[in-house]
């Protein structure tokens, strides 16, 4: 299993969706190197996601198999909502909503019954964040209710939409590559044997917290430009164009 053909494609896809990612939030919006690397990120995070959730399976881990299917679910939807026109939607919106929708419900009733009994979870996660991930779930599928009430997003909500499910899903990658059980940093450094020459400042968890909620805070930081400033234009876009092809 530690060398199997899954485990490297999900290992692989996960570097690139990190690197990719980084470089997404990092180039201008709507440029050739922002398209070029989101859809980078778009192709490699849904392997990477695809992959954990079938390893999870594997090795009898609910809450990865939750988590890959939720990234997965995330990366898709944000994909969908810049490759399409305002307001369309679909049937596939009312059937893809059901997957937060049950996710969320399960770890919300799981975390809960964890409280109760003052037992911990699998995997060593702590309650707070299986809780908070529970919530970000529902959140999302009330996100979807809502477009479909609406007959789909218009202007900045779509691109708040595209927005906050684009960084969660790098959130989620980054949060189980740096402080993940199995200290994936440390682990790829040493086997590359560069541990001993490298500054201890590079093994710090303070570190790994940093790179871990810095999806988060480029998040809001995103969220407050599009929301508060003219960086996206708050009414229809033309008939045929997506958010890449605005510049923000």
């Amino acid at each position: 299993m530690l060398y199997s053909p899954i485990l490297v494609t999900h290992i692989c896809a996960g570097s690139v969706g990190l690197l990719s990612g980084t470089a997404a939030l990092s180039f201008r919006k709507g440029s050739s190197r922002h398209v070029l690397a989101g859809r980078v990120f778009v192709a490699s995070m849904l392997s990477m996601a695809a992959g954990a959730a079938y390893l999870a399976v594997v090795k009898h881990q609910p809450n990865n198999i939750g988590g890959g299917i939720f990234t997965f679910y995330l990366i898709l939807t944000a994909w969908m909502t810049a490759r399409r026109r305002d307001r369309e939607t679909s049937r596939f919106d009312w059937a893809v909503l059901l997957i937060p929708l049950a996710l969320g419900t399960l770890a919300w009733i799981s975390g809960v019954k964890v409280l109760r009994n003052h037992e911990d979870l699998p995997g060593g996660v702590p309650v707070g964040m299986h809780l908070f991930m529970a919530t970000v779930m529902l959140l999302a599928a009330a996100g979807d209710v809502r477009m479909l009430l609406r007959g789909g997003v218009v202007g900045t909500q779509r691109v708040v939409r595209h927005l906050w499910r684009m960084c969660f899903g790098l959130f989620i990658a980054t949060g189980s590559f740096f402080l993940g059980p199995s200290n994936r940093p440390l682990r790829l450094l040493s086997a590359l044997g560069l541990g001993q020459y490298l500054p201890a400042a590079l093994f710090s968890t303070n570190l790994y917290l940093i790179l871990t909620v810095l999806p988060l805070a480029l998040l809001i930081f995103w969220l407050l430009r599009v929301r508060f400033t003219n960086a996206y234009p708050r009414k229809s876009l033309r008939r045929g164009a997506d958010i890449s092809s605005v510049r923000v």
